[in-house]
C-alpha cells in the first residue's frame, strides 16, 4: 500500500476547520452590506408625495438560529403604521378574491398599494411602482459582489 502526501494539506484542513467556525460577525456583516445596497435603492425608487414612504423603509435583520446565516429584509418600518395605514371614507374597502368583488371592513395599507397597484374608486386599475421589487433585481449582481467582497475581507482577518 502507498501512502501520498499533499504538500500543503495541513495548512488546508486547518484553514477549512477555522472557516467551519467563522464567527457569526462577519456573516451579519457581509448580508448587512448586501442589503444595505437594496435599501438605498428602495428609497431611491420609491414615490414621493410626502416623504414619508422613503423614511418608512427600513431594514430589519430577522431572527435567525442557525449560525453561519443571517438574512435581511427591506421592510416598512412599523412605527409609522399609523401613517400608512388608510381607511376609505365609508370604513370599507373593495377586496377582489378569485375574481369575486365584496366590500370588507377596514382600510388599505399604503406602501402595499404603492408597490403593487390599486384599484382607484372610477374602477381604473392604477399600476404600482414596484420600487421593493426593482430594488432588488435592478442590483442582484452588486449586491452578491458586496456580500462576497465584505465575507472575503473577514474571513482574511480570522
Amino acid at each position: 500500500m502507498r501512502k501520498y502526501k499533499i504538500e500543503g494539506m495541513e495548512e488546508l484542513q486547518k484553514s477549512i476547520r477555522k472557516l467551519g467556525k467563522l464567527p457569526q460577525k462577519c456573516v451579519t456583516k457581509a448580508a448587512r452590506s448586501g442589503a444595505s445596497i437594496a435599501l438605498k435603492a428602495a428609497k431611491k425608487y420609491a414615490p414621493v408625495e410626502t416623504g414619508n414612504l422613503k423614511k418608512g423603509i427600513v431594514l430589519k435583520g430577522e431572527k435567525i438560529t442557525k449560525k453561519g446565516k443571517k438574512v435581511y429584509d427591506i421592510t416598512m418600518d412599523s412605527k409609522m403604521n399609523d401613517i400608512f395605514q388608510k381607511t376609505t371614507k365609508t370604513g370599507l374597502r373593495r377586496r377582489v378574491l378569485k375574481r369575486k368583488v365584496s366590500m370588507v371592513k377596514g382600510g388599505y395599507y399604503y406602501p402595499a398599494s404603492q408597490e403593487f397597484g390599486f384599484q382607484a374608486v372610477n374602477g381604473k386599475y392604477i399600476p404600482g411602482f414596484h420600487y421593493l421589487k426593482k430594488s432588488i433585481e435592478e442590483n442582484v449582481i452588486s449586491i452578491e459582489i458586496k456580500i462576497v467582497e465584505v465575507l472575503s475581507k473577514e474571513i482574511d482577518k480570522i
